[in-house]
């Protein structure tokens, strides 16, 4: 008998000790004057009930000015963010911040580097358009054992170059970052497509989560919308990916919520639920 009991206590423990974790991965689309109806101001209040309906512990956002981080703050207080612009370190330009939900997560470290090849300051890299940035944090699930690395970023629209190799510098510095080996998700806007070269290789690092969802996933393929509700969405350009052998995915969804016929950005949010294997 004590063979058996011993079996059951350890399967009891690995339940109690599994963590499940709520992510989302949200391009906001920046503040722009030419978007009309689309505008921030017109969306930034629905946008933020969307990501309170949904409680993510952990989302990442892309293309967030520093006011619309302000007003993210504001409308979100359950939540505090890492992050900078992009354009100087500090303040300025676009954030690809992470915010966590402060009562459920404590934050270890955290930090910025430029997907150039100068990354510890604010540089353009390779064929880009623009400068780019990943940002990271590591973290650790309250009343609990369980900590992780978790990165954030928005690749180039325009180099081809500049994103595969910003997927090479990110995966080197998921390794860099990470000499406990915390289990690693990824995620942000590619502004790359699950056929490129670079996304492929990239799945040989890391699993895609709408990948293993299969069948199940819910919502439209596409996550890029360009805030047109009368198009099908193809264009899957937005990925949460997770480190391989420390979670089992248990949701994926991409969020096609629209009011009054307006989606709430450009690009549709991608939800995901994992649970940690320790």
């Amino acid at each position: 008998m004590k063979p058996i009991y011993f079996l059951l206590l350890l399967c009891f423990s690995t339940v109690c000790h599994s963590q499940d974790i709520s992510l989302m991965t949200y391009n906001i689309r920046l503040d722009h004057g030419g978007d009309g109806e689309n505008q921030w101001k017109n969306r930034k209040d629905d946008l933020s009930l969307q990501i309170l309906f949904h409680e993510p512990m952990i989302f990442g956002v892309q293309e967030a000015l520093p006011h619309q981080m302000e007003d993210l703050h504001a409308a979100l207080p359950l939540y505090e963010s890492v992050g900078v612009g992009r354009d100087d370190g500090e303040n300025k330009g676009e954030y690809s911040a992470l915010f966590y939900q402060k009562d459920k997560i404590e934050l270890l470290e955290s930090g910025t580097f430029w997907l150039s090849e100068t990354m510890n300051e604010p540089s353009k890299g390779w064929d880009a358009a623009y400068p780019r940035i990943c940002t990271w944090a590591k973290v650790r699930i309250r009343n609990s054992e369980t900590s992780l690395l978790v990165m954030n970023t928005h690749l180039d629209h325009v180099g081809e170059k500049a994103r595969k190799e910003s997927l090479q510098l990110i995966e080197q510095q998921s390794n860099r970052l990470n000499p406990d080996q915390l289990p690693v998700i990824i995620m942000g806007d590619l502004n790359l497509e699950p056929d490129s070269e670079a996304i492929q290789w990239f799945q040989t690092k890391f699993k895609d989560s709408r990948v293993m969802a299969g069948d199940e996933a819910f919502g439209p393929e596409g996550t890029f919308s360009g805030f047109k509700t009368n198009k099908a969405l193809t264009r899957r350009i937005d990925y949460i990916f997770y480190s391989f052998n420390d979670f089992k995915l248990k949701k994926y969804a991409v969020l096609s919520d629209f009011i009054n016929m307006n989606y709430l950005s450009d690009h549709l949010p991608v939800y995901v639920l994992l649970q940690s294997k320790s």
